[in-house]
């Protein structure tokens, strides 16, 4: 691996926020957070969206008492914080409302740069540990959002190390600041990086053989990573045919990725993103390895 220069574009990360429940899927997913933040000395926020009290249904004693476990798990989760990354500027904020919309008004509040979230497995489809919360995070959320998705490790490791970087692109309009995120954490951990493009199924009847089309994807890849990554990675480029989501699967395993970086496209309208099984939504839900969505 040679040594990387300062890239003109590299990303700045100054604010982490990472979205919590309190359960397990969510601490490992918070220690990820809290890794990546001391590694770019960015200011680290915990958030949690309490639900609003109904208070018709709680009585004299379980109101209190509920009171007082979601203070015990602030404490908590400070503490072991503070112990593990006590080199990490961190703040625990506890806001009422819908999970979505809090993640969402305090990452534009403090200007995150990157949103973190956990998942956890259920019904073998990869359903987030917030319900259709998380997966609504992923869908509004403007800065790039890292999943730790059901499959991925329930417990990361005590030093964050992307050494292996598969970036999956389709060439759409987010390419571009997809590109830019793989080359820039490529360049932060001095990771490998491999580059993929898959093309569908060529239909029927086209003129252009699919040897060309193979050619002009490599080219395209080597474009989007620019020749200043040329000088210190060496990426890797590949071309393969097929269903997307299952051939980045694939290769992510292949090359024993250690992060998969994926654009995805804006989402115009309101649309729930439980009935869209999108490319995004399938690596997410099955990948070994945490996935970074960026949108353009």
């Amino acid at each position: 691996m040679k040594t990387a220069p300062a890239l003109a574009n590299r990303v700045q990360v100054q604010n982490v926020l990472c979205a919590t429940d309190f359960s397990q899927s969510a601490a490992a997913a918070l220690a990820f957070a809290a890794q990546i933040a001391r590694s770019f000395r960015a200011k680290l926020f915990v958030v949690h969206a309490k639900a609003p009290e109904n208070y018709a249904l709680l009585t004299a004693e379980t109101w209190p008492n509920a009171a007082l476990a979601l203070e015990e798990y602030v404490v908590e989760t400070r503490r072991n914080l503070y112990n593990q990354f006590p080199s990490v500027d961190c703040e625990v904020l506890v806001a009422e409302g819908g999970g979505s919309e809090v993640v969402d008004s305090i990452a534009r509040e403090k200007k995150a740069d990157l949103i973190v979230v956990g998942t956890n497995g259920r019904g073998g489809v990869g359903r987030f540990i917030l319900g259709s919360t998380a997966e609504e995070i992923l869908r509004r959320a403007t800065c790039p959002v890292l999943t730790i998705g059901p499959h991925s490790p329930t417990a990361s490791p005590r030093e964050t190390k992307f050494a292996k970087i598969v970036y999956a692109t389709n060439f759409s309009d987010s390419s571009p600041a997809a590109a830019t995120y793989a080359v820039a954490l490529a360049q932060e951990y001095q990771a490998h990086l491999t580059l993929l493009h898959v093309i569908e199924h060529p239909k029927s009847g086209e003129l252009v053989h699919p040897h060309e089309l193979e050619q002009a994807a490599h080219d395209q890849l080597r474009v989007l990573v620019g020749s200043d990554a040329e000088l210190w990675c060496e990426p890797k480029s590949i071309v393969l045919q097929g269903s997307p989501a299952q051939k980045i699967l694939e290769t992510a395993e292949r090359e024993c990725a250690d992060l998969i970086v994926l654009g995805v496209r804006e989402t115009r309208g309101f649309v729930r993103a439980t009935h869209l099984p999108t490319v995004a939504h399938q690596v997410i839900a099955t990948a070994n390895c945490p996935v970074l969505t960026v949108r353009a």
